[in-house]
């Protein structure tokens, strides 16, 4: 059926770099002209905006509800990173998110995840080998190698990292990067492999350093890893070899805003309209080889709506000429879905958990907030009844990891900068292999809470004695299968129930959650055990000093 409509409004071209009033005729899905009008019109016509770097799995929700939720805030594509259904479920489910997304107007854009295992030092229910990357990498769903975080595997030339490379050149897909701190010749290495993206970057000189060796930098301004601020000043200098990104957005955090957002702050900050607006537009488009159009003629009618270019509330959504957001009504129909999991570990008991003494000084985790980085230090411990146990009014606190794949001793180390004064919180969102992780002040919460989980097959978990706050997610112990503001609101009420209990992180459950990713620096545990990321290599909870 052949769909034709005009739209008036004073058109942000960042081609031109200009801004005009004007009208577009839109027929079926693509814009077919293009007239400027001499009339005035008081909204702003932008281009639809795309995140650059997210893992959907981290809003908790599938793609289709994910979908509803972007919208609101004129998202209409995402380059996704299927990295944590894929540990859980492998090929599977990275096939389910694709499924999933095509039922949806909305662009999603799914990468190969490179790294399944992350590391060999954890348990991960699935791996994908470099002929499963070759088998990926030929489809059409593929649009390119999802973060190549195993630099120490590219700077040592490993076969199989190096054939998984490879096989993306040879289809002249792009390779995403993840290589937090990396410089000097470690960095040549890495850059030589053609990996283009870096989301890692902490400051303004590792960034530019990365950008000198052909790397595009996505600004990343997520629940837990927040660089906006930092490096900002790269939308001047360096405005065509940057991007913006999530990576990791809780439910919460979405329903109030996206990447309309971040644009918002660099605006107010005094960065140039055009150069901010390409960061979530254009330059994505241009890198990824995207089919979203960027308002010119021939172009898919994806573009937004807004009244004002400081604010950018989105006043309507169109996704090849569709509308599919107008004034607070989401126009995406709901899309019912079935789950899938890989959970398959027992209830564990409080014995599982304790340590008695064996030495005068253990090394914990030094958590940071809106930071992925942790540090550690070297402390005596706090012993009861010949155990060493939480200790609050030092904010020492337990942390345990417990395989769900599989009926395995929990790992036990202490953690820094949670400041719990009661309870215990838990979770199936463990990056990268999604094992379950807790932390709390006492045994017994941390027991309960983790057995919480077990018995909802996934999802995260307050505890405080008998009062237990959960939100199961039934796909894969990552997502539910409900809607965006019904999850969001369940994780508010486990967000402020953590941080009555004393947490003053920003959001204590994804920080907890990436406790577990042995590739970022500096200490973290997994459900081998503790883990300096500094030597990639096991460490032991007690030290000499």
């Amino acid at each position: 059926m052949n769909k034709e409509f005009v739209i008036s409004g004073k058109l942000v071209d960042i081609i031109s770099r200009r801004i005009f009033n004007a009208k577009l005729k839109i027929v079926n899905s693509k814009i077919t002209e293009i007239n400027e009008s001499g009339d005035e019109f008081d909204d702003y016509i932008l281009p639809g905006l795309i995140d650059s770097h997210v893992h959907i799995e981290s809003s908790m929700l599938v793609p289709t509800s994910f979908a509803r939720a972007a919208v609101k805030s004129g998202t209409v594509a995402t380059v996704s990173d299927p990295h944590e259904i894929a540990n859980v479920m492998g090929v599977d489910g990275v096939k389910y998110m694709i499924k999933n997304g095509k039922k949806t107007p909305f662009k999603f854009y799914f990468g190969a995840p490179s790294c399944v295992p992350a590391t060999p030092f954890e348990t991960s229910g699935a791996v994908i080998n470099s002929e499963g990357i070759k088998k990926l990498m030929a489809s059409k769903d593929i649009y390119y190698l999802a973060e190549m975080m195993n630099f120490p595997g590219v700077i040592y030339n490993d076969e199989e990292v190096i054939k998984k490379i490879k096989y993306a050149h040879q289809v002249n897909k792009p390779v995403d990067g993840h290589a937090p701190g990396l410089t000097g010749e470690d960095l040549e290495k890495y850059a030589a492999q053609n990996i283009t993206t870096d989301h890692e970057c902490t400051t303004v000189e590792e960034a530019i350093n990365k950008i000198e060796k052909g790397i595009k930098i996505q600004i990343r301004e997520g629940s837990a890893a927040k660089n906006f601020e930092i490096l900002f000043p790269l939308l001047n200098s360096h405005p065509d070899k940057v991007m913006f990104c999530t990576d990791d957005c809780h439910p919460d955090d979405l329903v109030k805003g996206h990447i309309n957002k971040i644009i918002s702050r660099a605006v107010k900050n005094g960065a140039d309209i055009f150069d901010v607006i390409a960061a979530a537009t254009k330059n994505p488009v241009e890198h990824y080889n995207l089919n979203v159009g960027l308002l010119q003629i021939g172009d898919p009618a994806d573009f937004i709506i807004v009244n004002n270019l400081e604010d950018f509330d989105v006043e309507k959504t169109f996704i090849n000429g569709q509308l599919v957001f107008e004034n607070g009504n989401v126009l995406l129909e709901k899309i019912p879905e079935k789950a899938i999991n890989n959970f398959k570990c027992k209830p564990i008991i409080v014995n599982d958990i304790v340590i008695t003494e064996t030495g005068s000084k253990i090394q914990i985790i030094v958590a940071k907030d809106g930071d992925l980085l942790t540090g550690k230090e070297v402390v005596e411990p706090t012993i009861k009844n010949g155990n060493v146990v939480s200790d609050i009014a030092r904010d020492i606190l337990k942390i345990v990891v417990v395989n769900r794949y599989k009926d395995k001793k929990p790992q036990i180390g202490f953690i820094k900068n949670f400041n719990l004064k009661k309870g215990a919180i838990a979770g199936s969102i463990a990056h990268d292999s999604h094992n379950i992780i807790a932390i709390g002040t006492n045994d017994n919460d941390i027991v309960t809470a983790i057995n919480k989980v077990i018995e909802n097959t996934g999802g995260i978990v307050a505890c405080n004695e008998n009062i237990i706050k959960d939100l199961k997610l039934d796909v894969v112990g990552l997502m539910s299968t409900g809607e965006a503001e019904d999850v969001a609101d369940k994780y508010h009420e486990l967000d402020i129930m953590a941080k009555e209990m004393g947490s003053k992180l920003t959001a204590p459950f994804m920080t907890m959650a990436f406790m577990a990713l042995l590739v970022i620096p500096e200490l973290k545990i997994g459900d081998k055990g503790l883990f300096n990321v500094s030597k990639f290599d096991f460490t032991t909870l007690f030290v000499e000093n």
